[in-house]
C-alpha cells in the first residue's frame, strides 16, 4: 500500500494500482458477466479477469512507467477477447506511449498521460459520451480528477473526485439506450441495465484510491 501523502506515482505504485485493479475485477468477475450476459456476450467479466491476471504476470519486468503500461496494455489486447481488450489495451498502450521513459508521475502528469490514453481508446472504439460505454464513465471520471487538481487538490483527493464521478457516469449509463456495440442491436430493450464496460472502468479509479490508501 502506498503512503496516504503519496505525492507521486511512482512504479511501484502503478504497478500496485494494475495488480489492485486485476483483484478488484477478480472480485466483481461474475458481476460483470451478469450485467454482460443482459446486454452483451456473457462474457465481460471473464474475459477481464483473464486479462488483468496475465497482466499482473509480467508487471515485475518494467523498469520505466512507459515499459510498465505499453506491457500491460498489449497484455490485455493479446489476453481479452472482444471489443474490451482492444479499448482497455489501447488506453494503456497510448499512457505508455505518452509518459515516456521516466520512473515517476506527478499527478499532472498522471492525468495528461489518462487523457492521451482516453483519446485512444475513443478513437480506436469510434464512440462518444452517451453511447453507454466505458467512455460514460472514463471521461467524468477523468475530469473530475482534473478539476481536482487544477483546484489545488492532492493526488488522493483527486483519486476520489474521479471515483465518485466515474461511478456517477456509470450509473447514468442504465436508462441509456446502447448505441456501440453488441448492446446497440438491443435497441430499446438496452435500457434499464448498467453497462458492463462504465462499471469495469470504475473500477480503475477505485484501484486507485485503495493504493493510494
Amino acid at each position: 500500500m502506498g503512503p496516504v501523502s503519496a505525492t507521486e506515482l511512482t512504479l511501484d505504485l502503478l504497478a500496485a494500482w494494475l495488480r489492485r485493479y486485476a483483484e478488484l475485477v477478480g472480485d466483481q468477475k461474475a458481476y460483470l458477466t451478469e450485467l454482460d450476459s443482459a446486454i452483451g456476450d456473457a462474457d465481460h467479466g471473464a474475459n477481464m479477469a483473464r486479462g488483468t491476471a496475465a497482466v499482473v504476470e509480467h508487471l515485475d519486468e518494467a523498469n520505466t512507467v512507459d515499459a510498465l503500461l505499453k506491457k500491460a496494455g498489449m497484455t490485455l489486447v493479446s489476453t481479452v477477447g472482444g471489443t474490451a481488450g482492444p479499448l482497455y489495451g489501447t488506453l494503456l498502450m497510448r499512457m505508455g506511449m505518452n509518459t515516456g521513459a521516466v520512473t515517476e508521475l506527478s499527478p499532472q502528469e498522471f492525468a495528461t498521460a489518462l487523457r492521451a490514453g482516453l483519446d485512444g481508446l475513443i478513437a480506436r472504439g469510434k464512440t462518444e459520451l452517451g453511447d453507454k460505454t466505458m467512455v460514460d464513465a472514463l471521461t467524468p471520471g477523468l475530469d473530475a480528477f482534473d478539476k481536482a487538481l487544477a483546484d489545488g487538490g492532492d493526488l488522493a483527493a483527486a483519486a476520489k473526485a474521479a471515483q465518485a464521478a466515474a461511478a456517477a457516469g456509470r450509473d447514468a449509463t442504465e436508462p441509456m439506450i446502447a448505441r456501440k456495440g453488441r448492446a446497440s442491436y438491443l435497441g430499446e430493450r438496452s435500457r434499464g441495465h448498467l453497462d458492463p464496460g462504465a462499471t469495469s472502468a470504475v473500477l480503475l479509479f477505485d484501484a486507485l484510491v485503495d493504493v493510494l490508501g
